[in-house]
């Protein structure tokens, strides 16, 4: 069985997600990093980077979310198409999130409720730059139904995560009917509503 070292984050759901959308048995564990979980020998074992998260297939630990949905995509078969174009446009949209979106969203959460002071200029960089994101996908989603064409794939699960806690980062989708559109269908599929209730439960354990 899959092994899952996770918490109530943004980068920790998509794994959840993804495993319940491929039907994959798993188990997950709460590595609570409110208390410094993922600076203990144990975990740093696991990863030496101190990050959730981790999963362990057999014989491979991978860490890196985006890496993570990757293998299982590539495991299954399922949500990354084999090759040609619809396989590049997957690429490309989730490269756009781990370079574009994730960032954005995390610093400006970072900078908006945890820096010792206000320091207006990186509020306004990241917080500028994440709701830019917001407007370039609804351009797009304006012309298809998912992120990187008209069917799931993990670029969507990857997107979902910050799009879960843009609250965080104050990060508007008033202004966004199509991500709006996109957000309500995502929280709609049933495998979505368990991986967010196991990840919500991790910050109980």
């Amino acid at each position: 069985m899959i092994q899952v070292y996770a918490f109530s984050t943004p980068n920790s759901v998509k794994v959840p997600i993804a495993l319940e959308e491929l039907g994959l048995d798993y188990a997950l564990h709460s590595i609570n990093i409110r208390q410094g979980g993922q600076k203990t020998p144990e975990f740093v074992a696991l990863n030496p980077n101190g990050k959730v998260p981790v999963l362990v297939d057999g014989d491979l630990t991978l860490t890196e979310s985006a890496a993570i949905l990757i293998y299982l995509a590539e495991k299954t078969g399922r949500l990354l198409p084999q090759s040609g174009p619809a396989r590049a446009r997957v690429f490309e949209q989730l490269f756009v999130h781990a370079s574009g979106l994730g960032p954005a969203f995390g610093n400006a959460g970072f900078f908006r409720k945890f820096a010792p002071e206000p320091i207006p200029l990186a509020i306004d960089r990241f917080g500028g730059e994440a709701q830019r994101i917001i407007g370039l996908f609804d351009q797009i989603l304006g012309t298809q139904r998912f992120i990187a064409g008209d069917e799931l794939s993990i670029a969507d699960i990857a997107n979902y995560g910050w799009l879960w806690r843009r609250a965080f980062a104050e990060v508007s989708i008033e202004d966004a009917p199509n991500v709006q559109r996109y957000v309500t269908e995502l929280e709609a599929r049933p495998a979505f509503q368990r991986g967010i209730a196991r990840t919500m439960a991790l910050a109980e354990a």
